[in-house]
């Protein structure tokens, strides 16, 4: 166990990341437990439930603190343990989703494995608040893992227990919150004001300090032992990690690391490990960002992870869907920049996937099949695009980037193909600038040009300023178009 302390960052970038996940481009995960059952606003009810309407810090929990005391009663009566035994699950079916994920075209798939909230969706022997003992009483890690990988996908486990330091008020006597009885699930016992938003990277940068609670020695050694059996009992193929995971000590994040690590080779398995921020060292995994993406093209790759509902990451009654078309343009986008999609949906409490969300999911699996070869297995080109379109990026920044035109256009390449993919349908013509005539990208010879989809032949012309394609009078389909360019050479 000594060797572990004595690790060092540099040690852990010895792990390469598995072609697979190159690959694979796009998957599929989803934010489920006890917090599904209230089905208000999001995913963090079971913490602004029991932020108190006068705490003027966080004016955005009023709402939440008085619909929980409206429609459940005071919470030392009704807390967040009571949600437990009505997240019941009873049309959950692993192998119904299993199917949905496969059909929307996704090599990667899982569940989120604990949220904040502190609630095990495993068979867990180091908690008694788990899924297999309370709620729905089944194993859902085990059941999904199963079936995910009977479709020849990939089973990731997703992991957000260092929020729990401080989620819940553990120092407010007129909740159920401070009862030690109950700390196994609702965490350590803290002091108003512990609860800390994560410092943003700017900040760090910028060297600006602020009060941030790190976890003692009983709650890292707890966040290890339960990374430590998922993996153990379910040999995920990714573990992925939220953000704030800087308040869990650093010698046990390496732990981590160098425990899966070292695990996945006796058992000849390549796996991926992603990270938020500076929460992991640069190189020892998968850089992840939040409902955002990059502007340009990068040189390592990473992961972003986005959710179908602009407004929430679990279901809620008032849900806010993104369009198909918005998802495919977003997923093309993070292709061409080396990046893949980790796409989130929002099944009920009750285990099943919203209509609108399967319609979605169904959708994007049926662009894949037609056009995944411009996806799958691609690597970027020497430039991502171009267009008009400029993405910003930032935690959280998805909202503020705008839907793409015919003018954007997004390359990738495989097997000396050039995929050139327009994010509109065109007014019969599209022109692209950067092969032109002479280009400094392109330099060989166009032998063709195939519309995926079409029959029609392409017509095109290099010319001094662009290479002009003469697009087919009616559309070929309802979303983003992949060019398959050839070479002479």
């Amino acid at each position: 166990m000594e060797k572990n302390f004595k690790l060092d960052w540099d040690t852990l970038k010895k792990h390469e990341t598995p072609e697979w996940f190159k690959d694979a481009k796009f998957g599929i995960y989803c934010h489920w437990g006890p917090y599904s059952v209230p089905a208000y606003e999001n995913e963090w009810y079971s913490h602004w439930m029991y932020v108190n309407p006068d705490n003027p810090e966080y004016p955005q929990g009023k709402k939440f603190y008085e619909h929980h005391i409206r429609t459940y009663g005071p919470l030392n009566e009704f807390g967040y343990k009571d949600f437990v035994p009505m997240f019941t699950a009873e049309k959950f079916d692993a192998a119904a989703w299993a199917d949905l994920f496969e059909k929307a075209g996704a090599k990667f798939a899982g569940p989120v494995s604990e949220h904040a909230d502190g609630f095990a969706m495993w068979d867990s022997k180091l908690t008694r608040w788990n899924s297999k003992r309370m709620g729905p009483k089944r194993d859902i890690m085990g059941e999904l893992s199963k079936e995910i990988r009977k479709r020849n996908m990939k089973f990731i486990a997703t992991y957000h227990r260092h929020w729990l330091l401080g989620w819940y008020p553990t120092w407010d006597t007129t909740t159920d919150a401070s009862n030690p009885e109950l700390s196994d699930l609702y965490g350590p016992k803290m002091k108003k004001g512990d609860f800390q938003y994560p410092p943003t990277p700017h900040e760090i940068d910028a060297g600006i300090k602020k009060y941030y609670p790190l976890a003692e020695e009983e709650f890292n050694k707890e966040w290890l032992a339960r990374l430590k059996e998922i993996v153990d009992n379910y040999d995920p193929d990714l573990v992925w990690f939220d953000n704030k995971m800087d308040v869990i000590g650093e010698k046990y994040r390496k732990e981590f690391l160098d425990y899966y690590y070292t695990e996945s080779k006796k058992k000849e398995q390549e796996v991926v490990t992603t990270y938020k921020f500076y929460d992991l060292a640069k190189g020892t995994a998968v850089l992840d960002v939040e409902r955002s993406r990059m502007s340009e093209m990068k040189d390592f790759p990473w992961l972003t992870d986005d959710s179908i509902d602009w407004k929430a990451w679990s279901h809620i009654d008032n849900p806010k869907y993104k369009s198909t078309n918005r998802i495919i343009d977003f997923l093309v986008d993070v292709v061409s920049k080396n990046g893949c999609l980790l796409l989130n949906i929002t099944p009920k409490a009750n285990g099943e996937i919203p209509g609108p969300v399967q319609e979605r999911l169904l959708e994007i699996g049926e662009w894949l099949k037609h056009n995944g070869e411009a996806i799958y297995g691609t690597r970027p080109w020497k430039i991502y695009g171009e267009g008009d379109a400029k993405v910003i990026e930032g935690h959280l920044s998805e909202d503020k980037n705008p839907d793409n035109t015919a003018k954007d256009i997004r390359f990738t390449t495989k097997n000396d193909i050039l995929y050139a993919t327009v994010l509109d349908w065109p007014n019969e013509t599209v022109t692209i600038k950067s092969l032109k005539k002479n280009s400094d990208y392109y330099t060989g010879e166009i032998k063709s040009i195939q519309l995926i989809g079409s029959e029609e032949n392409i017509t095109f012309e290099r010319k001094e300023d662009a290479l002009h394609i003469t697009f087919p009078k009616k559309p070929i389909g309802k979303h983003a178009f992949v060019l398959k360019i050839s070479s002479a050479e």
